[in-house]
């Protein structure tokens, strides 16, 4: 007996290969092949008998006839009955129904065609409940800040709070929250037209990180969010101090800039979030990570933590925290993903380490 796997086993499953296109159950043409062959032998076969019998050559034709059509339709039944529930499953479809799907089971060209057809179902399914999902989310985001908005100028035209400082300040926070709410969307809308040109140079990284903190640091200390953190430390690490990246500066200041507010709104007070550059693996490649003190993000999470919308489930807080939209990360992600690079949570045996790696040098655009 010839060992599984040896080369007997292997070359039958050569052969087996060789002869796939010949199994009527495997393709259609053969068994289109196998539906002539059976035809002209039943033919033969009956004009064999009316030679012997001395049968009418009419009769005999007539049987022939009758013979071909029966098994003529058997067979176009088997081949057409994925084609006629795929038609059912589409009908399903275009009336909003995305959880049918067709028969996988044959082996032959249909069966392939059933598969990719029950992907593409599934694909559409998911789309439709993200489309769902996105109009919850931003009606509800966007109603958070209009309602405060509203409460907020409805007092003071009912002379229940006057115009002070202090009220349009908390005017002007609404409004900001609803001006970052409506960017962030727009960034996405850009995201999923494609319509977002990359313009990558080459800048030095110490400035230009520097620069994306100073405005971070400002944002705490001016209170621009409803629940400013002026009691977190930023602290930017680059080494070497003369390093160099490619990419787009204003698509990088959003990886940051997000990252980095991310990274405040969890830190725990009087908490510290680092910046960390290095030199990547390529030439003016570029290995970011930010660094906080906060509950960190737990392992079931991490694969989720980029979606869009995605705000956590579990994991405390920090102080800074409002909930925020959840398209902080996934606009992140984009911006890393323009690049060529790669995001992800890094381990950290305290707090949460998002790394970001980008690739350097000029990269084709198509």
């Amino acid at each position: 007996m010839t060992r599984e796997g040896g080369p007997a086993a292997r070359v039958w499953g050569r052969v087996w290969e060789a002869l796939r296109p010949l199994d009527p159950y495997r393709s259609v043409k053969a068994a289109l092949g196998a539906l002539v062959i059976g035809s002209v032998v039943i033919t033969t076969f009956l004009v064999f008998v009316a030679i012997r019998s001395a049968t009418e050559l009419r009769v005999i034709t007539i049987f022939s006839i009758i013979a071909s059509l029966l098994i003529t339709q058997f067979v176009a039944h088997r081949l057409t009955a994925p084609l006629d529930e795929m038609t059912e499953v589409t009908r399903a479809m275009a009336q909003g129904d995305y959880t049918r799907r067709a028969g996988a089971g044959r082996r032959d060209e249909f069966g392939d065609l059933a598969a990719a057809f029950n992907r593409m179902a599934a694909d559409l399914e998911a789309v439709d409940t993200h489309r769902k999902e996105l109009v919850a989310n931003v009606s509800h985001e966007l109603r958070t800040p209009i309602a405060g908005l509203r409460a907020v100028l409805e007092n003071v035209v009912d002379g229940v709070s006057a115009a002070d400082p202090e009220t349009m300040r908390t005017a002007l926070r609404q409004t900001e929250r609803l001006g970052r709410l409506v960017e962030q969307l727009l960034d996405l809308s850009r995201l999923d037209n494609g319509v977002v040109p990359l313009r990558a140079r080459r800048f030095e990284v110490w400035p230009y990180l520097a620069g994306v903190l100073k405005e971070a640091s400002m944002a705490c200390v001016s209170g621009s969010s409803p629940r400013a953190r002026k009691d977190v430390h930023l602290h930017l690490d680059v080494s070497p101090p003369e390093l160099t990246a490619h990419a787009d500066a204003e698509r990088l200041h959003q990886v940051v800039a997000n990252l980095v507010d991310n990274a405040v709104k969890h830190s725990p007070p009087h908490g510290r979030v680092t910046v960390r550059a290095r030199r990547g693996e390529g030439a003016e490649s570029l290995a970011l990570e930010v660094l906080d003190e906060g509950p960190g993000i737990p392992e079931s999470e991490r694969h989720r933590v980029f979606q869009r919308f995605n705000r956590g489930t579990s994991g405390t807080p920090g102080p800074g925290s409002d909930g925020g939209t959840g398209l902080g990360l996934a606009i992140a992600r984009w911006a890393v993903d323009l690049h060529g690079g790669d995001i992800g949570v890094a381990e950290s045996p305290r707090g949460c380490r998002i790394r970001v790696t980008l690739p350097g040098g000029p990269r084709e655009q198509s």
